[in-house]
């Protein structure tokens, strides 16, 4: 009989793609995870990860059962939730994890919401970056995450997962007033290629967001500075350090002193959001309530 806790530690390692990765993302010594993978080879007859200089793989017989794992892991994720559907009154604690701005863009006003029509629920909230928060849910760290479509996200047809989405947004192009272009209505990306740029690091998944734009208009930008908090890129374009995209609501709240705000033309680069959690759990009567409030604080008015 093959331990289904063990099935999880072979998902994290085909996640992490290191063993002591995988035992810190599971608060696990490397050692404790070394020894269930042992267990679940000799359960199944069949070596499942190979061990190299560049960290850990599956076997083809890894990946075999890691497919049924998810299946398995899935089918678990219902049964909680209709045990706990079972159980008398909805009341609980959901962990989510989010980024700033989808913090109080939708989570904020979702927590409103649920204070209201499902008192029982209690959302705690950790602040992540919109690429951080999916290896959370699939981790068990958090129920569930809000996140930003990156290079390299799991996709609609992953089976580890549920996506629900939330909200699209253009990015606006942000430039010191006196910028040569700051009188224009919108602006082309290719005009600004020789222009100093201001970013978030490699990783967010705004950067990537803002490369891919540039390279699409035809050049690679030259990021001068660096930050992932977007009212500091805001100052730094207000004292003439660069140029910026930053998302639409983003801008929100921000002191603009020293700015011009204007669209881009053509088609904008765009920032897509979306809730996920692990593929099973959606139906479960504490985590279902959340991602309805969430889907009804991200619909348009």
């Amino acid at each position: 009989m093959i331990d289904a806790r063990r099935l999880r530690i072979l998902r994290a390692v085909a996640d992490h793609r290191t063993v002591t990765a995988a035992a810190a993302a599971l608060y696990l010594t490397p050692s404790a995870v070394s020894q269930q993978l042992a267990a679940l080879e000799q359960e199944t007859g069949h070596r499942l990860v190979e061990r190299g200089a560049r960290g850990a793989r599956l076997t083809a017989a890894g990946e075999i059962l890691l497919t049924h794992a998810n299946a398995v892991l899935a089918q678990l994720e219902r049964a909680e939730a209709e045990l706990a559907d079972y159980g008398a009154g909805v009341a609980g604690t959901v962990t989510v994890a989010a980024f700033a701005t989808g913090i109080g863009l939708v989570l904020a006003p979702a927590i409103a919401e649920l204070t209201r029509t499902a008192p029982g629920i209690r959302v705690r909230v950790q602040d992540a970056e919109g690429d951080a928060s999916v290896p959370m849910v699939l981790d068990r760290q958090v129920d569930v995450a809000v996140a930003v479509e990156y290079r390299g996200a799991p996709g609609d047809d992953d089976r580890r997962l549920t996506r629900v989405p939330l909200y699209s947004e253009p990015f606006d192009a942000v430039l010191p007033v006196g910028h040569r272009l700051a009188g224009q209505e919108h602006i082309a990306l290719a005009h600004l290629a020789e222009d100093g740029w201001i970013g978030p690091y490699p990783g967010n998944p705004c950067h990537d967001v803002v490369v891919l734009a540039c390279e699409y208009a035809g050049f690679a930008p030259r990021l001068e500075h660096s930050s992932d908090d977007f009212h500091a890129v805001v100052a730094l374009a207000g004292a003439g350090a660069g140029v910026a995209l930053v998302p639409r609501s983003a801008l929100r709240g921000t002191e603009l002193g020293g700015v011009v705000v204007r669209p881009v033309e053509g088609s904008a680069p765009t920032r897509r959001v979306f809730a996920a959690v692990r593929h099973g759990a959606e139906g479960h009567p504490l985590i279902k309530p959340v991602l309805d409030a969430l889907g009804a604080a991200a619909a348009p008015a």
